[in-house]
């Protein structure tokens, strides 16, 4: 892992250059959310960012077949005690998982000691398809695909399971609710308090960053959102994104920044990417 930590540096700087559309929409997303970093600050940090890109790039192997000892050994997870806790309650919850570049390692590790549920996209070619499944199930957990009945989903989570939630996509202007994220209004979907209250089921923030020099992972576990849900979609989408930009601040390199983030707008306000 510490050679392709360093064979990603490489590939990194080589995407920085030759993916320009790439290069400019983490560019524009940072400089929206970090508006007081200069400009030889925001490009330190769309480099890194897309280093990081090219390094878990490059960890797929590891992350889709490594054995749980080989997972034991290169992952840490800081507040462990929160999921002990959970497990012995036998209490449903929600880990709120950020678009982090390492977030599906996080998921499978978690489902070594406590598998759960999650939800995902189903792609074009079947056989990528299956073999994301079995690398994301092969510890234990259950994966729903998004436009599937997620009723069974609810049910386990009220039966005990935890659910790894991925939050953080637009969803687009007629499923979307708006939300400040970094104080920009941002389309947000209004999903994760419905899962909450209708399992009664407590959030906590998840987020799984790489650390330096190809040394292993390191998930935190935050503490549980307070007051949530609350009485409005536009109530809870605020407070997750506030939840969200809390785990970005502790490392602005490891989100993903190349996604069109701010893609969706308000009513009435242009496009911020050219």
């Amino acid at each position: 892992m510490p050679v392709l930590f360093h064979v990603g540096t490489v590939l990194g700087d080589l995407l920085y250059v030759t993916l320009p559309s790439r290069k400019r929409v983490a560019e524009r997303n940072i400089s929206l959310c970090f508006p007081d970093v200069g400009p030889q600050k925001i490009q330190e940090l769309v480099r890194e960012n897309i280093r990081n890109t090219a390094r878990m790039a490059l960890y797929s192997g590891f992350v889709w077949w490594a054995s749980e000892k080989q997972l034991k050994e290169c992952v840490t997870v800081r507040n462990f005690e929160i999921l002990d806790r959970l497990d012995h309650e036998g209490r449903g919850f929600i880990l709120l998982a950020p678009h982090f570049l390492a977030l599906e390692l996080g998921g499978i590790f978690i489902s070594l000691h406590s598998p759960g549920v999650s939800v995902y996209q189903r792609t074009r070619n079947p056989v990528f398809d299956r073999s994301m499944l079995r690398a994301r199930q092969r510890f234990g957990a259950t994966l729903y695909e998004r436009k599937d009945d997620l009723r069974p989903m609810l049910k386990a989570i009220r039966r005990g399971k935890g659910c790894y939630y991925l939050p953080d996509q637009d969803p687009g202007k007629r499923r979307a609710v708006f939300a400040p994220f970094f104080g920009v209004s941002t389309a947000t979907w209004p999903v994760l308090g419905r899962i909450s209250k209708l399992c009664a089921a407590p959030v906590f923030p998840c987020a799984t960053y790489l650390l330096p020099h190809g040394t292993g992972f390191e998930i935190v576990i935050g503490e549980p959102l307070e007051h949530f849900p609350t009485n409005t979609q536009e109530g809870d989408a605020a407070l997750m994104n506030t939840a969200i930009q809390e785990c970005v601040e502790q490392d602005p390199s490891q989100y993903f920044w190349v996604h069109k983030r701010f893609k969706t707008r308000p009513p009435g306000e242009p496009s911020v990417y050219d």
